[in-house]
């Protein structure tokens, strides 16, 4: 039976940033991959208006989530807005059942900003709850297994104090970094943002840059890093290490 990866961020490229390498080797090993964010990033522009860029950013997305044969879902909650509450809760629950994925990717719990932190909140509790029947949701049936929980890198592998955050697990990306870089050039509305408001005029740059950086770690050229989920009711395998193999180092 084929598998299923459902990777999950704030807004569009930020999936792309931190596991899009992850998910290129998972889908060489036959996996179906599934990517979503929770707004469209309705923010990210300094010219067009929410409606505009809505619509832009979540045809890159579509875009990037097809270099992987994979299908992009938006839950369209609005940038520098997403809450830890009922209906967006319901909303991610509803995503975790119609997608019944094997292996989530969530965001860090530590990032530079509080969309990211309680996007990764409410993947957690979307893959506890999906389960429990007396949480109904219109378009869609429970799915009775939790799934394998992972947090991806925050930006520059920092928290918002701009302290390194951990890794427990390093996967090598280097023979797909190529991949990931066609992905994240999909995002081509953001190199103007950035510029614009971050000051950054290095979007494909810096993604290299920390996938460098953790590559170091495990004498890799480009990796990602990863946290596992270990709390009570999810699974404790560690399934992508059983996946990918030699590609994961294990950091304790």
């Amino acid at each position: 039976m084929t598998q299923t990866v459902l990777a999950v961020g704030a807004h569009p490229d930020d999936i792309e940033f931190m596991a899009a390498g992850t998910l290129a080797l998972l889908r060489q090993k036959g996996w179906r991959v599934q990517m979503a964010s929770l707004t469209p990033g309705d923010c990210g522009t300094m010219t067009h208006t929410r409606q505009e860029i809505s619509r832009i950013r979540k045809a890159e997305a579509s875009a990037a989530a097809g270099i992987l044969g994979g299908t992009y879902h938006c839950l369209e909650c609005e940038d520098m807005f997403v809450l830890y509450d009922r209906p967006t809760l319901l909303k991610v629950i509803g995503l975790v059942r119609r997608v019944r994925p094997d292996l989530v990717f969530a965001p860090s719990p530590e990032d530079y900003m509080a969309d990211h932190e309680n996007a990764s909140r409410l993947v957690w509790s979307a893959c506890f709850a999906a389960g429990i029947p007396n949480i109904p949701t219109p378009d869609a049936e429970p799915y009775h297994r939790i799934p394998s929980l992972y947090y991806m890198d925050p930006v520059d592998a920092k928290d918002k104090y701009g302290q390194p955050t951990p890794a427990d697990a390093i996967v090598n990306i280097t023979s797909v970094v190529d991949l990931k870089t066609r992905m994240l050039a999909c995002h081509a509305s953001q190199r103007d943002w950035l510029l614009a408001h971050h000051g950054v005029d290095e979007y494909l740059d810096s993604m290299k840059r920390q996938s460098r950086l953790r590559g170091r770690q495990a004498d890799w050229e480009f990796a990602e890093a990863f946290r596992r989920h270990r709390g009570h009711s999810f699974p404790q395998d560690d399934l992508l290490s059983k996946e990918l193999g030699p590609l994961v180092r294990i950091i304790r």
